[in-house]
C-alpha cells in the first residue's frame, strides 16, 4: 500500500509532499548541493518510501527538522538519518520527549490510531526512534547551500516545543501543527491560553504573499492563520471567563469556535493551566 505521495513545488525551490492517510505535510527546501527536509512521517514504512521520493527530487546531503515530537512528525527519523547519520533538529524539548520517553510515545501513537487505522498503528508499534541530534531553544539558523532557513520556536501552543521554519528568500513558513487546515487544531498537548501569542508572534513574520505550510492539509495564507488566530483567542477569552465564573468545561466546549470534542480537551487543558497543573 502506497502511504506516501510526491513532491509538489510550492515556492521558490521549496516542495511539500502530503503523506494522503493523516494528510501530514512534509516539506523539502533545495539548496546548491544541499537539501533539508521538515518533518519525517510516522513509520519506517512511511520513511522508506518518502525516502525514494527525495531521491527523484534531490540526491544532495540531507538535514532533518522535526516541528514537534507528535508521531506523525517524527517517527521516521531513523529510517531517513541513515548511516552515518544526517543531522536531526528539534526543539531542546521535543528532543529530550523523543530521547527519553520514546516508549510512551508509541504506546499512546498506538492507542489513538488503532482504532481507525490499524495497519499504520501496527506500524508505529515496530518503528525505532531517534532523538535529534541539535537542539533549539529560542533560534537557529541555517545555510543549505547558501540559502538561509530559520528555525523559530515562537511560544507554547500545540505543544510546548514546537518548531516554525521559515524561507525568507521563498517567502514561505512551514508551521507545523501550530495552525491547521486540514481540520481543527490538536489540543492534547496543548497550551490554549498561551497559543494565541505563539501564532501572534508567527504572524509578525509573515506577509500577504507568505505561503504557510500548515501541518496538515493545503497551504495558507496570512488571511487564514489570522482567522485561526481569532479563533484561539475566542477560545481562550472562553476558557478564563467559565474557569472564573465556576462553570464546567463542557459549559466553554458549548460556545467555543471548534467542534465540542476537540474543545473540551482545550477547556480542560487551559482550565489546567489556570489551576497550576498543566
Amino acid at each position: 500500500m502506497t502511504t506516501t505521495g510526491r513532491f509538489v513545488e510550492v515556492a521558490d525551490r521549496v516542495l511539500v509532499l502530503r503523506e494522503p492517510v493523516l494528510t501530514v505535510n512534509v516539506t523539502l527546501v533545495l539548496g546548491d548541493g544541499a537539501a533539508l527536509l521538515v518533518d519525517t512521517l510516522s513509520t519506517a514504512g512511511q520513511a522508506t518510501e518518502l525516502a525514494a521520493a527525495i531521491r527523484a527530487v534531490t540526491t544532495d546531503p540531507l538535514t532533518l527538522v522535526n516541528t514537534h515530537h507528535h508521531f506523525d512528525h517524527c517517527f521516521g527519523n531513523a529510517t531517513l538519518a541513515g548511516d552515518p547519520a544526517r543531522p536531526v533538529w528539534a526543539h531542546e524539548l521535543a528532543a529530550a520527549t523523543i530521547r527519553d520517553e520514546a516508549d510512551r510515545l508509541r504506546r499512546e501513537a498506538y492507542a489513538e490510531l488503532h482504532p481507525t487505522h490499524p495497519e499504520l498503528a501496527a506500524g508505529l508499534a515496530d518503528t525505532a526512534l531517534l532523538a535529534p541530534t541539535h537542539t533549539v531553544r529560542t533560534e537557529a539558523v541555517l545555510d543549505v547551500g547558501g540559502r538561509q532557513v530559520v528555525l523559530r520556536h515562537p511560544g507554547r501552543g500545540h505543544t510546548d516545543a514546537d518548531l516554525v521554519v521559515q524561507v525568507p528568500d521563498a517567502d514561505l513558513l512551514v508551521a507545523g501543527d501550530l495552525v491547521e487546515q486540514a481540520g481543527p487544531p490538536a489540543f492534547e498537548d496543548s497550551y490554549p491560553l498561551q497559543w494565541p501569542d505563539a501564532l501572534a508572534e508567527l504572524s509578525r513574520s509573515i506577509s500577504p504573499a507568505t505561503v504557510v505550510v500548515p501541518g496538515h492539509g493545503e497551504p495558507v495564507d496570512a488571511e487564514f492563520v489570522r482567522a485561526q488566530h481569532a479563533q484561539l483567542v475566542e477560545l481562550a477569552w472562553l476558557i478564563r471567563a467559565g474557569h472564573t465564573g465556576g462553570a464546567p468545561p463542557e459549559r466553554v466546549a458549548a460556545d467555543a469556535p471548534f467542534p465540542a470534542r476537540h474543545a473540551l480537551t482545550a477547556a480542560r487543558r487551559g482550565y489546567a493551566e489556570l489551576d497550576g497543573t498543566a
